[in-house]
């Protein structure tokens, strides 16, 4: 499909070529943002350009080799993070404008050939162009061809999106080490006068500063305890001279440290993370920092707070810099290129200043102190005291940090990715970390699928969603394969709604031209008369045209155009009519699926079927289930219970009730079943 400037096209969600491409003596670099809903990008790491070619999350990826006078991009729709509203494509020249550009052309390619084409002819005599983007509506992703010009260059088009750009002319500029723990400080408040404020919120006693928390003038000498030393009274040591000897190690307290280190750092060189607080016994060395989280979600929130160096380094300019670990995107510990008796922080794009003392695998000594294993009374070895008092005391605190992020970003993104970075900072094994959080994961899984049914439909997206909570936070058993049977139904349940009917064969009946049988299965007639309720065995049978139902020596059958409406009620299926012959109500094995896949029938023939995205009158804001399980405690109102919950309307829709917080409630399963359409 041609575009003009401002037009969209519908594309495909899956993995789409973006190519650039022009015919004048020019060199055009292609680049991509990824933004958020408010329009900005979530930190500068979700620019992608020549000194940074692929995002974290390989949803775009720059060609560094593309073919002569092109710019190629390759979007994987489906890898896209779902907090990521927008993909802005773009390009910047660093001679000439693009007003001198002739035969710029912009074309989507996806596997079956080119699905958008913008041909840019009358581009203003501007450094850098936003060609077009990608954007969601209602589900689906669409290209919108845009042509918008910036005359002062890349920077200030990334600028426009919330990057912070670096200039290397200005003198004052200070690096900062990137560290996935360091809280993002305002420039007006010190390091010392955040410390003492938390100090004095919470009423604690404030704690001997380490240099790159103090105020410059204060200067008094710290100590520094390597990972996993308990001596009561050690001899006092310079962090050079235990880095020089590689004793130096990581606490709780090292990662506090570190996080704020960054300009404040003392005259002499030292950094943060080569101090710690004074300590005198084991019970001090192991006390947890309760906002270590709390800093790394706002690390991951704010984004890099270091500013985008937009200068082209190539192997003349680059520096010289260790080549990156095996798996480059996951931030974890490696063998220190440098020194590889020791272990060096990699933070997922580059090395740190942090470093360790590497243990090597023995069955004598524990692998994360190195300290030698106590001898049990009966054999064996009993496991290190020291690192289980102090992964116990961190995990406490870390498993309602966990809560809290599962609850507001879920198991995916960046603030999730920095929660488990922690756990590798302090040498915790992932096992661990999914032992302590066992009890919140099921609790965020049932919540998930509470949230889900809450309008009675599942989409696909929901149901990814599921699998990937379940995949990432290894949960297995009964009750997560009930909720797993229990998603795929109400998928299947959807489907049909929407539309996506089976056809069945049946012989010996005789059908219109192009009818198609959509149901046919046995059914009893229920009529209430004066004597009681009559009973009529039989088959019901849905079509594409007419709705009929066989019975000894009875039948009736009707067109869609005369049906109302078909629900569930108790154990059978309730369908309405404008005629007393053509409804009735009919008790079937499934009635859920019956009503699922007669409703679709109707809604076919009449033309109502839901388009992607959108939902009916039953649907529930997110904000109103939030409330409504937050006021309810997670828990049935009835009963307490707090496995398979609903959410009911006190007064049924059916009955005019209203979706709004307070005639909402959450019941369990059989509770809801009891209380039916009763007010």
């Amino acid at each position: 499909m041609k575009l003009s400037k401002g037009a969209n096209a519908p594309v495909p969600t899956s993995l789409l070529a973006v190519v650039v491409s022009w015919r004048s003596e020019h060199a055009v670099d292609a680049h991509a943002l990824l933004l958020e809903g408010s329009g900005t990008v979530r930190s500068d790491r979700d620019l992608v350009f020549y000194n940074a070619p692929r995002h974290v999350s390989q949803a775009v990826t720059l060609d560094q080799e593309p073919a002569p006078r092109t710019a190629r991009l390759s979007v994987s729709l489906p890898r896209t993070e779902a907090d990521v509203d927008r993909i802005v494509v773009a390009g910047s020249v660093e001679n000439g404008t693009f007003g001198d550009i002739t035969g710029l052309t912009l074309t989507v390619h996806a596997v079956d050939g080119a699905v958008a084409t913008f041909e840019i002819e009358d581009a203003d005599a501007v450094r850098a162009l936003m060609f077009g983007e990608f954007y969601r509506r209602d589900g689906r992703w669409r290209f919108r061809a845009v042509g918008q010009g910036w005359a002062s260059g890349l920077a200030g088009l990334v600028t426009e999106f919330g990057v912070q750009v670096d200039d290397p002319a200005d003198p004052a500029r200070t690096t900062h080490p990137t560290d996935p723990f360091r809280l993002h400080r305002s420039a007006r408040t010190s390091p010392s006068q955040e410390v003492r404020s938390a100090r004095s919120a919470t009423g604690a006693q404030p704690d001997p500063a380490p240099p790159g928390l103090r105020d410059r003038h204060d200067l008094a000498p710290v100590r520094h305890f390597p990972h996993g030393s308990f001596a009561s009274d050690p001899p006092r040591r310079s962090a050079q001279s235990a880095r020089e000897d590689g004793a130096t190690g990581l606490t709780s307290d090292d990662v506090v440290v570190q996080r704020f280190s960054s300009s404040d750092d003392d005259a002499d060189g030292r950094t943060g993370q080569e101090a710690a607080h004074n300590r005198s016994d084991a019970s001090a060395s192991v006390r947890p920092r309760t906002d270590l989280l709390d800093r790394a979600e706002t690390a991951a929130t704010l984004g890099s707070y270091r500013p985008v160096d937009l200068t082209r380094h190539t192997s003349e300019t680059a520096p010289a810099a260790p080549p990156p670990p095996p798996n480059p995107d996951l931030a974890d510990w490696h063998s220190d290129p440098e020194a590889p008796e020791r272990l060096r922080w990699w933070d997922g794009t580059e090395w740190t200043s942090a470093t360790c003392q590497h243990h090597p695998p023995s069955n004598r000594h524990c692998a994360r102190c190195g300290h030698p294993l106590r001898r049990k009374l009966l054999g064996g070895l009993a496991p290190c005291q020291r690192c289980e008092l102090e992964i116990e005391e961190y995990l406490t605190h870390w498993h309602t940090q966990a809560w809290r992020v599962l609850t507001t970003h879920g198991p995916r993104g960046p603030v999730w990715a920095a929660l488990w970075a922690s756990l590798r900072y302090q040498r915790i094994d992932a096992d661990a970390g999914r032992r302590a959080l066992r009890a919140v994961a099921l609790s965020y899984v049932e919540r998930l699928v509470t949230f889900t049914f809450a309008d009675g439909e599942v989409q696909h997206a929901e149901l990814e969603l599921f699998e990937q909570a379940v995949t990432e936070l290894a949960l297995g058993g009964p009750l997560i394969e009930d909720l797993r049977r229990r998603m795929h139904r109400g998928r299947t349940l959807s489907r049909l709604r929407a539309g996506d009917l089976p056809v069945v064969r049946t012989p010996g009946l005789h059908l219109d031209p192009e009818e198609k049988v959509h149901v046919d299965l046995p059914a009893t007639h229920v009529r209430q008369l004066a004597r009681g309720p009559k009973l009529t065995e039989g088959r019901l049978i849905g079509s594409n045209k007419k709705l009929r139902f066989v019975g000894a020596g009875a039948g009736t059958e009707m067109p869609w155009s005369r049906i109302i409406s078909v629900h569930a009620e108790q154990e059978t299926v309730v369908i309405a009519a404008t005629s007393s012959r053509g409804g009735g109500t009919f008790a079937v094995a499934d009635p859920d699926y019956v009503a699922a896949a007669l409703e679709g029938a109707l809604r076919v023939a009449k033309r109502l079927v839901l388009t992607p995205g959108q939902r009916d009158t039953r649907s529930i804001p997110q904000e109103v289930k939030a409330e409504v399980w937050q006021r309810d405690g997670g828990k049935c109102v009835e009963c307490g219970d707090g496995h398979y919950l609903e959410f009911d309307h006190v007064i049924p829709l059916s009955r005019g009730g209203a979706t709004s917080a307070t005639n909402l409630q959450i019941l369990c399963r059989s509770c809801n079943r009891a209380k039916g359409a009763r007010i």
